[in-house]
């Protein structure tokens, strides 16, 4: 068979049904023919090339999983033994992790101030989606085979097909009697304190939203273990939740705790968690006092690190230096 018979043919087809159907709208036939003519080259110019890209990132993830081959090993030992799950964790693990390279240039500072043994409660800042949490999980997974446990809200176990992921990463709705078990097992645990009140209702300024919560300050204490603060630069700029009509989505979300608020983005900017030096336990310290003493510890991370207002633009351009710029002074800040 003769393929650019067949081609050809495939083409004037599709040309025909073009044309019957600007025929049928009442459009120009001439006109739009010229256009297709004049813009199929310089559609194909922009196609091509990012074919070429899709494919050098295609040998990146290809690359990168190759380069977590031992813990490939690993998900293959588990399998053999009949712990699905473990092997489950681990796949997700390198698949997050490849994802946060590639698109984000993810890294992690500060990843030593994790204890490799031990119980630790990891405060963090909730972004519009908390992807820096999926990103510092999966390295917390590879390279220290700890799994961080959080405390999740409940409507993501409403959510069709995701009961069965919360439950495999071992996240729970969390009370305080339930987080104090995990610690003193020696698990690592992860609250946001803000929680959906702040993906949903934060913005770019990086204002902390923790009301009145001392729920983890009061986990802190009893299970007698450090908090491990941790701040994501550049989160409010990868998704960010819509600030039109925030008035009536925080109304609704006040009566009926359902998180409406439209969030937009993936952009790829770049994104680097920092993690600060653990805050130690201090019998000294009341509730009200450590939560203080967490949320003045997480401000200074984002006063130091973050360039306030956050900039997409100027995040995406973070991903070609080789050090991130330093953030204005409070009198100097970006309007």
């Amino acid at each position: 068979m003769n393929v650019h018979r067949v081609t050809e043919g495939v083409s004037n087809y599709t040309y025909t049904k073009i044309i019957s159907s600007l025929q049928a709208w009442n459009v120009d036939v001439d006109a739009a023919g010229w256009l297709v003519w004049l813009l199929t080259p310089v559609i194909l110019a922009f196609l091509l090339p990012a074919i070429i890209l899709l494919l050098f990132y295609m040998s990146a993830c290809i690359v990168h999983f190759y380069r977590h081959r031992n813990n490939l090993r690993a998900i293959k030992e588990a399998l053999h033994k009949g712990d699905l799950w473990d092997g489950a964790r681990n796949t997700i693990a390198v698949m997050w992790d490849a994802h946060g390279w590639i698109w984000h240039g993810y890294e992690v500072e500060g990843f030593d101030n994790i204890p490799d043994t031990g119980p630790a409660l990891i405060i963090y800042y909730h972004g519009a989606i908390p992807l820096d949490y999926y990103y510092l999980m999966a390295k917390c997974m590879l390279f220290k085979k700890r799994l961080i446990q959080a405390v999740g809200d409940r409507f993501l176990f409403s959510i069709p097909g995701w009961k069965l992921l919360m439950e495999v990463f071992h996240v729970f709705p969390g009370t305080i009697p339930t987080c104090v078990e995990v610690l003193k097992k020696g698990d690592l645990l992860s609250i946001a304190p803000g929680g959906v009140r702040e993906a949903q209702f934060g913005d770019n300024n990086y204002r902390l939203i923790w009301g009145n919560r001392v729920g983890f300050a009061k986990v802190a204490i009893e299970a007698k273990v450090p908090i491990i603060p941790v701040f994501t630069v550049n989160i409010r700029e990868s998704f960010r939740s819509l600030g039109l009509g925030q008035w009536l989505f925080r109304k609704i979300y006040d009566n009926t705790r359902l998180p409406l608020v439209p969030i937009y983005g993936g952009f790829p900017v770049k994104l680097k968690t920092i993690v600060g030096k653990p805050i130690p336990y201090d019998p000294s310290l009341s509730a009200q006092e450590l939560t203080d003493k967490t949320a003045r510890v997480v401000e200074e991370m984002i006063e130091q690190n973050q360039r306030i207002p956050g900039s997409i633009t100027l995040a995406i351009f973070d991903r070609f230096r080789t050090t991130l710029p330093k953030p204005c002074k409070k009198q100097d800040k970006i309007t």
